[in-house]
């Protein structure tokens, strides 16, 4: 649910979406150090989320990509299109290039990993509140180079050769969920969650259930660092 802050008399609004609350404490902590930002809500998830933004009225959301029940795409997509002056900031623990181009495709203005110190971090709140687009450096030399580096065709790693709807399958059943849970989070049909992962098996060229669920694993292993 939505958690709301008590706010300061002026400065720029922030929202937090994150799923874990010692992450959305020490964001908190940060932005209240600044007299020129205030945080205006919380919330874990992508409904209490979207649920807030009219009440909040937030100049910028801070967005986590791995949310409960749906991602951070999704909302990001949502509030690109709903929202549309909403500035977009991912703080997110996944340091991986095509996932950032995924992310700013669906709308982000920036994207940071959280073991960023935290003055690059309201570094870039207040960039992409000032109307400006953020990576950090060394990310923002790996986008440049995916780009114009001849670095950019499709392989068959998971997250190049997957729609978002198919990588969240993916990660979710990664993330040991069932078919049927799968489908409540994403509010489609067990029947639809199949073809997803048909598809997914196709173009990772996976010849079983079992042998997408080992790759899911992996992927989500190593997107953790583990």
């Amino acid at each position: 649910m939505p958690k709301s802050v008590r706010a300061k008399s002026t400065g720029r609004r922030v929202f937090l979406v994150d799923d874990h609350p010692l992450v959305r404490e020490w964001l908190a902590g940060l932005v209240a150090l600044e007299p020129d930002l205030e945080i205006c809500g919380q919330a874990e998830d992508v409904a209490a989320a979207l649920a807030a933004v009219p009440v909040a009225k937030p100049d910028a959301m801070v967005v986590d990509l791995s949310l409960p029940r749906s991602s951070g795409l999704e909302l990001i997509k949502d509030l690109n299109t709903r929202f549309p002056a909403v500035r977009v900031l991912v703080l997110s623990m996944v340091d991986e290039v095509s996932i950032a181009e995924r992310a700013f495709r669906s709308g982000a203005h920036g994207y940071v990993v959280k073991r960023e110190s935290g003055p690059r971090i309201i570094e870039a709140i207040r960039s992409v509140l000032g109307g400006k687009f953020y990576a950090s450096p060394a990310l923002a030399a790996r986008l440049a180079e995916r780009m114009f580096g001849g670095t950019a065709a499709a392989g068959n790693r998971p997250e190049d050769a997957l729609s978002d709807r198919e990588l969240e399958v993916f990660r979710l059943r990664g993330l040991g969920h069932s078919t049927k849970e799968i489908a409540g989070f994403l509010h489609v049909s067990v029947k639809t969650v199949g073809s997803y992962e048909d598809r997914i098996k196709t173009k990772l060229g996976l010849d079983s259930a079992g042998a997408l669920m080992r790759e899911a694993v992996r992927w989500n292993d190593r997107l953790q660092g583990v």
